[in-house]
């Protein structure tokens, strides 16, 4: 609204909307006591329609508490967005669509922490678009068909916001002072399209002195690009007199050409490359609650064995190997044999595991006997390794289709997995280091089934298990 002209005219248009959108009457309007409500073309529309206009008393905001309240929630987060971006006032507009955008994109305290947007369109997505920065550097693609081969494929713009009516993204050029809205969009949303410097005023935004020698050098085609450290003029040289000598140098320096001038690949780059949210800022043992600090220290009292004697020494991991290795037997996961002539052995070691349950505290202790798959030698002792694996986005396929259908959803957990696969070739490992049986010295496990670690275990496994189901 550019004047307040108009304020009939938009009234009549949300009226209809209303009506129309969501089959709402209004019947009472209550406002503040400003004299365009009560021109004759506004009470004339009001009275035809049935509509009770109620207004506050002059000089007295708090009568209208809930409309003033709501604009300084949106002038309080329409300012917060353009400081943060340094984005001049002239674009406020733009900052209060967006700033409504937002709010009515947000749990409310009022609506008992429900999302507006979502009480009023229960079957929409809540964006249609990938939420933005306000005011970042942004690249519009160029689709105009027929353009010359060699001309800009995008314009640099900021962005400003979404359209109401199109899926596209509000940018504006500074330069051609045009506004786009389109799709097609490259965000750049750690830069800023303005600087700090551009909101100052011209007095407070002065160049630092330059000192160059009377003597300088003339500039040379540059070969080499050397990147070196800047070193800060100290605030006494700015007052050295010009009848001065000047200070020697040991290797002048060449004047660099503006950076519009020099070859690609001697271009400084100005983009940043640092995350501007290191996640190290919100996750570290200080800020969990106390609930998960528990968790933490009760995982952290029972240390992981280094070695297998250590493991031997403690009943609880002693316990685990010997489950692990009955388990093992029970399976029929290998038969002990002499190692034949030209084949050679995959040694295999102890890895160990606290299994903590849902308060915390330790459930119990887990000891698995891997295979040392790195010494394997293919053609030798495998071969074939592909086993199929459903990528993380057919997962969230599957739930999402799940959740809209409203379908029941089933788990299953098959423990140690791996140990049922049949293995194809002849595999010989190493006996298991702290099991080895007295008169069993110099034999070696003639592998029957798969072991975690194997190069061809998944496959194995995918095997059987693609002809049971």
């Amino acid at each position: 609204m550019k004047n307040r002209a108009e304020l009939f005219s938009i009234f009549q248009k949300f009226y209809f909307e209303i009506q129309t959108q969501f089959n709402i009457s209004i019947r009472v309007l209550h406002s503040d006591n400003v004299r365009e409500y009560f021109s004759a073309p506004f009470t004339s529309f009001m009275s035809q329609h049935g509509i009770i206009h109620q207004s506050s008393c002059a000089h007295t905001p708090q009568q209208n508490g809930v409309a003033e309240r709501k604009n300084c929630h949106l002038v309080e987060t329409a300012r917060t967005l353009l400081l943060h971006s340094h984005v001049p006032f002239r674009f406020w507009g733009d900052a209060i669509l967006i700033a409504c955008y937002l709010i009515n994109r947000m749990p409310s305290s009022v609506l008992h922490d429900q999302i507006p947007h979502s009480l009023l369109f229960p079957d929409q997505p809540l964006y249609f678009l990938p939420p933005r920065v306000f005011g970042c550097t942004c690249f519009v693609h160029i689709l105009t068909p027929g353009q010359d081969k060699l001309s800009a494929r995008a314009t640099k713009c900021i962005f400003l916001g979404y359209s109401r009516l199109q899926k596209g993204y509000r940018c504006y050029s500074s330069e051609t002072h045009r506004n786009f809205l389109s799709a097609d969009v490259t965000f750049f949303e750690d830069s800023p399209f303005f600087s700090t410097s551009e909101s100052l005023p011209i007095s407070e935004v002065l160049p630092l002195p330059i000192i160059s020698p009377p003597n300088a050098v003339p500039s040379r085609p540059l070969q080499v690009y050397h990147r070196r450290h800047r070193v800060a003029v100290p605030p006494s040289l700015a007052a050295v007199p010009t009848d001065s000598p000047p200070i020697p140098s040991a290797s002048p320096a060449p004047a660099l050409p503006p950076s519009a001038d020099l070859p690609i690949a001697l271009r400084k780059g100005n983009r940043s490359i640092h995350n501007p949210h290191p996640i190290y800022n919100f996750l570290s043992y200080h800020r969990l609650s106390s609930p998960y600090f528990a968790f933490v220290s009760a995982i952290s009292s029972v240390s992981l064995p280094k070695s297998t004697p250590e493991a031997l020494s403690h009943p609880g991991w002693r316990q685990a190997m010997v489950d692990e290795m009955t388990a093992l037997h029970s399976n029929g996961t290998w038969d002990l044999v002499v190692l034949p002539s030209g084949k050679s052995t995959v040694g295999c070691r102890w890895v160990y595991t606290v299994k903590v349950g849902p308060d915390g505290q330790v459930d119990r202790l887990k000891a698995r006997l891997v295979a040392k798959g790195y010494t394997q030698v293919y053609g030798s002792d495998y071969g074939d390794t592909f086993s199929p694996v459903a990528k993380i986005a057919s997962v969230r396929l599957l739930l999402s289709m799940t959740a809209m259908r409203s379908w029941p959803l089933h788990q299953l957990d098959i423990k140690n997995a791996f140990l049922h696969g049949d293995l194809a070739e002849e595999v010989y490992m190493e006996q298991p280091p702290g099991f080895v049986a007295q008169g069993e010295f110099g034999l070696v496990c003639r592998l029957r089934r798969s072991l975690y670690g194997l190069k061809q275990s998944p496959r194995a496994w995918f095997s059987l298990f693609s002809s049971v189901v």
